[in-house]
Parts: structure tokens; C-alpha cells; sequence
């Protein structure tokens, strides 16, 4: 695509990061307002999990404003000194916030070794809840879960040398239930 330098379509291009920061901007101060004002989220909320970063946000988009405000209205004045600004607050945004662009470089393979595990899992076939006879995920995850849980000091297995972790989600809450009824019958009050 071609254009001229002194066109709008140069204009709004070269400007494209500047009109984002706005947006940003916006976006995060419309947030920030909300975390302060709604009860609900304020009741829940954490200064360094939920305003921390919008502020972050906010000083990103700032600074990077700075750095076209200086080459374009002050000659280039104190560029050096806002960029390593606005570098230092991209940094502790992406340092800052969990699942950022860092933690690709651990969820990645984590993500690849899961969808193997998995594969490897149901070559070998898959568990069956006794509870409700429907198969829920590999025999190998419930087996390398009850070593697991072993090595940790947790064993879910009754008397019987059934365990815990053979029942599904459902089976679980199946059993859950059935426990609660027979508890109350037992002491006599149903619904109390």
C-alpha cells in the first residue's frame, strides 16, 4: 500500500501506538473508576491484583505519549530519560502480571507435555468411575495421581483398598450426597 507522507492515512498510521494508548488509557481509567466506586469489587479486591495493573497500564500508555511529545514538541528534549522510563514501567508491567509474556516460556511446554501425557494416557485406557460406570480421564493420571498424593502424605484409600481418586467429579458428589442422607436419617433429622 502506498501513500503520501503529509496524508491522513500517514498520519493516522505513523500514530497508530498513540491512538492505542489513548484507548488504553480510557479503558483503564473506566476500570480503575469501577474498582473504586462498585461495592461488590471493592469488597473483593486487592491493591496489587486489581489497581496495580490498571496503574500500570495507565503509566505505560503515558509515558509512551511522553516519548512522542518530546520528538515532536520539545525537539527531542529528555527523549533518552523518557524512554528508559517507559521502558522500565513495559518491564515491571510484564514482570508484574501473572500469565504475561514471560510465563509463555514455561506454559508452552507445560502445555505440549500435558497433550502427550494425555495421548501416552489413553493408549492405555481410560478410568471407570464405580460409581457411576462412566469413563472420566486416563487410568494412567489416577495412577500417577494416587502416587502423587502418596509421596505428599495424603492417602485417600479406605479400608476396603478403594480410593478416592477412582470416583469422577460426579461420582465424588454422587458419594458426597449419599453420605449427608445417611447421616442425617441416622440422627433423625432430616431436613435440620
Amino acid at each position: 500500500m502506498d501513500f503520501r507522507l503529509d496524508s491522513i492515512m500517514a498520519f493516522l498510521t505513523f500514530h497508530a501506538l498513540n491512538w492505542s494508548s489513548y484507548l488504553v488509557i480510557f479503558g483503564s481509567l473506566y476500570y480503575l473508576r469501577r474498582r473504586l466506586t462498585n461495592p461488590g469489587l471493592i469488597a473483593t479486591q486487592t491493591f496489587e491484583g486489581d489497581l496495580l495493573p490498571l496503574l500500570l497500564l495507565i503509566a505505560i500508555s503515558v509515558t509512551g505519549l511522553c516519548l512522542t511529545y518530546s520528538y515532536q514538541f520539545m525537539k527531542g528534549f529528555a527523549y533518552d530519560f523518557l524512554a528508559v522510563i517507559h521502558a522500565v514501567t513495559v518491564i515491571m508491567f510484564l514482570i508484574w502480571i501473572p500469565f504475561g509474556k514471560f510465563f509463555h516460556i514455561i506454559q508452552r511446554p507445560a502445555q505440549i507435555g500435558a497433550h502427550i501425557y494425555k495421548k501416552e494416557g489413553m493408549k492405555k485406557g481410560m478410568a471407570i468411575c464405580p460409581e457411576t460406570g462412566k469413563p472420566f480421564t486416563t487410568q494412567l493420571h489416577v495412577d500417577d495421581l494416587k502416587i502423587v498424593t502418596k509421596q505428599l502424605g495424603f492417602d485417600f484409600s479406605d479400608d476396603e483398598g478403594n480410593s478416592h481418586l477412582d470416583l469422577s467429579p460426579e461420582g465424588k458428589r454422587d458419594r458426597l450426597a449419599k453420605a449427608h442422607l445417611k447421616a442425617r436419617l441416622e440422627g433423625g433429622n432430616l431436613f435440620g
